[in-house]
């Protein structure tokens, strides 16, 4: 008998995700603690362990900075908050484009130490060659195409992608390849609605938009992004709360009560017990 405890609750995994297909949306959005996966597992079907946990949580300037350490940890605690949805790692600028025995190497430490379900790649001119080789090994991977975050240094900005038509065959063509190579599903990201929806047509594998408009088979956003934590966000970004102003307001509050002494109160106060009579 198995000392481990097994799940009440079967993740999603790669299938389940491949055969949404043309179907029902498939429901994506960041995770980078417990505490938040715990919240978003009933609701998502893919929680992604995002290389923006170096921007939204770090306060890198870009995902360039982001170490292979620093995606472990962040997927080893997304993996305990949550039960059923499947939990995808990002892969870190500098983790898999050395080569594909470089990338396998770091993938499989990913998978082991985190127990996530896939990995996630940005995709490139050698980077399908590298999703065979992962995926024949037995790791499964999410491609990313469009706007690709690592690149930021390349491409000296956040710039949305096939807008001309040099660059709706280019990532038309990536797209392609990554499906072709094995990618379970491919992350379109900053793209123009027509290349979104000509790449959702043509390639046998769920595409995931980020600013690549509803042609896509699900959507996924930057979970402190939509639930309003910063001042700004992209275009493509529908804000759904406001926690800054309620965070704001929450410690405006507190430091009040604080300075009046209001805070702790007696019954936030532990007193010594009444000695028992004899």
């Amino acid at each position: 008998m198995s000392s481990q405890k097994q799940e009440a609750v079967r993740r999603l995994a790669a299938p389940d995700i491949m055969a949404r297909k043309g179907g029902e949306p498939v429901v994506c959005l960041t995770a980078y603690d417990a505490p938040t996966a715990e919240l978003l597992d009933q609701h998502c079907d893919l929680l992604l362990v995002g290389d923006s946990v170096g921007m939204a949580v770090h306060g890198l300037p870009n995902t360039v900075g982001v170490t292979l350490e620093m995606m472990i940890m962040h997927g080893q605690a997304v993996m305990r908050g949550s039960r059923r949805a499947m939990v995808v790692i990002d892969m870190p600028f500098g983790s898999y484009e050395g080569g594909k025995e470089q990338a396998y190497e770091n993938c499989a430490r990913v998978m082991k130490e985190t127990g996530a379900q896939a990995v996630k790649l940005e995709s490139g001119p050698t980077v399908p060659e590298t999703i065979a080789y992962l995926v024949q090994r037995g790791i499964p991977v999410m491609g990313h195409v469009g706007l690709r975050p690592q690149a930021v240094l390349t491409d000296g900005a956040f710039k949305a992608k096939g807008r001309t038509d040099e660059e709706r065959l280019r990532v038309i063509a990536e797209a392609e390849a990554t499906a072709d190579a094995g990618a379970f599903a491919v992350v379109i990201e900053g793209t123009a609605e027509p290349v979104a929806r000509e790449i959702t047509a043509v390639i046998d594998k769920p595409t995931i938009g980020i600013g690549a408009s509803a042609a896509c088979d699900g959507q996924i956003l930057v979970v402190s992004d939509m639930l309003g934590l910063f001042d700004w966000t992209p275009r493509f970004v529908r804000r759904y709360a406001d926690l800054r102003s309620e965070i704001d307001g929450a410690v405006e509050r507190y430091a009040a009560d604080v300075k009046a002494r209001r805070f702790p109160a007696e019954v936030e106060t532990y007193f010594s017990k009444k000695p028992v009579e004899s």
